[in-house]
């Protein structure tokens, strides 16, 4: 019997050993840092490049690079991260050469946005990452970030750094890693083609399965329809006011989704932001005003494709 002790106290006093050599190796390493590939890359500046790059950022880019006050993309606390992430400040995109891009070449600037690896090598973990966006969109953001736009004017502002809990941490040690550049040619799925665009936009463009799916901590992004919980909701993410909201089911199931709206219904909801019975949308969620009733509809189009998921999201923020 007392052998017996000795082992079992001897396996939990090396779990424990484990367990706290792990900590603190986490605790030192932080997030890691990577060796950046430098691509070759020239973006011919155009006004409908820079017109589309407009409307992308204002999709993707403004809510969590904004400045407050100021509304130029210099940087600032990230609003709607969730707590146990830490305190996650954005960094300045605007063109000044040395608190933000200016010095940035155009091969670099597309290697961040793909990989969500930055000139310095610095990891951006919760930035999202557009591995399966087209060439011309990724040369359209770019090519807003170039253009003489109020919102990308140099800013001499260099916001704090981030301060990374330790689950983030550990978990851009093990599971969150950058993704790899993409070499290849990639264009936009043919418009005409309502499903193949409509799933282009979900899951490149705009991204709509990453705040969709069940936790940012099992997303996909290599494969976004094998994120867990691909598009069925239950996200938990931060409302203005810091109380917790969880992302809607946006499946085609009839109870718990949205398979009750029609396509008419679905594009005022994603344009103007309020549902057939009155009910408007909460942050984060905001209307897309920028986006073209033929680009909601291919998006209705390929979500009636998914596979409708019963799940009953309760969204009401917790006190």
């Amino acid at each position: 019997m007392k052998k017996s002790v000795k082992i079992i106290l001897g396996l939990l006093g090396g779990l424990a050993l484990l367990v706290l050599m792990f900590f603190v190796i986490i605790t030192l390493r932080g997030v890691p840092h990577y060796k950046p590939e430098k691509p070759v890359l020239k973006v011919d500046i155009t006004p409908e490049r820079i017109e589309l790059g407009r409307k992308m950022a204002t999709a993707l880019c403004i809510d969590c690079h904004a400045n407050p006050q100021t509304r130029q993309l210099s940087g600032t606390l990230v609003p709607d991260l969730p707590a146990e992430f830490g305190k996650v400040y954005s960094r300045n995109i605007t063109q000044h050469p040395d608190a933000g891009i200016g010095k940035w070449t155009d091969g670099q600037i597309a290697y961040m946005l793909r990989t969500g690896i930055t000139v310095e090598g610095n990891f951006v973990p919760f930035m999202p990452k557009f591995k399966l966006m087209s060439d011309e969109d990724i040369a359209s953001i770019i090519a807003f970030l170039r253009s003489d736009n109020y919102a990308v004017k140099p800013v001499a502002q260099e916001p704090p750094a981030s301060e990374y809990s330790f689950l983030a941490k550990a978990l851009c040690n093990t599971v969150i890693k950058p993704l790899k550049y993409a070499h290849q040619p990639i264009s936009t799925p043919d418009t005409t083609d309502r499903i193949a665009y409509g799933k282009y936009l979900v899951t490149a463009r705009l991204q709509c399965f990453a705040c969709h799916s069940k936790d940012f901590k099992t997303l996909d992004e290599e494969d976004p329809t094998k994120s867990e919980g691909y598009l069925a909701g239950g996200n938990p993410m931060v409302e203005r006011d810091k109380k917790e909201i969880f992302s809607a089911n946006i499946t085609m199931d009839s109870e718990t989704g949205i398979g009750k709206l029609n396509e008419e219904q679905f594009v005022k909801v994603l344009r103007e932001g309020h549902m057939p019975d009155g009910r408007v949308l909460r942050y984060p969620m905001q209307p897309y005003t920028m986006l073209q009733a033929a680009e909601a509809k291919a998006i209705y189009a390929y979500l009636k494709t998914v596979p409708p998921v019963s799940n009953k999201v309760v969204r009401n923020v917790k006190p």
